[in-house]
């Protein structure tokens, strides 16, 4: 339903690589290959299958599913609806992008827009179209130098958390504004 939490993350991995410090903000500051550690040991610890999303999974659940009203924004097309965007962190870092403190999408599904950006499992590429990767759920190149963000995040402009815009950051990099969300693979 949201980010991973400094609280989660604490739990898991011991410590807490944040810039902006709070159990319940996003934890962020946080490495593709970080996550990748994280997950591992929440797998452990869980007996689940918990992975980061594809780039398709992340666009999907962000733009309502099946239940899609066809929102600019992830659940809405007023921003500040559902978004901390536009440097509103500075503000009052307390209160400000706590997860889930603004409106779900139509899958109950919260901070897709704004907040952190949130790393995707695909590498970057230039296009993004379903059709030529493949499939409902393309997973990408094999390799490349960045991997997908999505989302904007609290010290963005709107067009930033728009649902359909795309970003792309090296792997090895850790941000302020950049953190995670995982899915659980289905038992189907």
């Amino acid at each position: 339903q949201t980010e991973v939490t400094q609280a989660l993350w604490k739990a898991v991995m011991g410590g807490n690589p944040s810039e902006f410090k709070g159990d319940n903000l996003p934890v962020e500051n946080v490495s593709w290959d970080d996550c990748q550690d994280f997950i591992g040991k929440l797998n452990q610890i869980t007996g689940e299958d918990f992975s980061l999303p594809t780039e398709a999974q992340w666009e999907f659940a962000a733009r309502g599913g099946n239940y899609s009203k066809g929102y600019k924004y992830s659940g809405s097309n007023d921003i500040d609806a559902v978004a901390w965007f536009d440097g509103y962190y500075g503000h009052n870092s307390h209160e400000a992008i706590c997860v889930g403190s603004k409106q779900a999408n139509e899958l109950g599904i919260y901070d897709m827009s704004g907040n952190v950006w949130e790393w995707c499992w695909n590498w970057f590429t230039d296009s993004y179209d379903t059709g030529k990767e493949g499939g409902s759920n393309p997973t990408g190149a094999s390799s490349g130098s960045y991997r997908v963000l999505r989302g904007g995040s609290w010290d963005n402009v709107s067009g930033y958390c728009a649902v359909s815009c795309r970003n792309y950051i090296a792997p090895y990099n850790r941000v302020s504004n950049l953190g995670f969300r995982v899915v659980r693979a289905s038992s189907n």
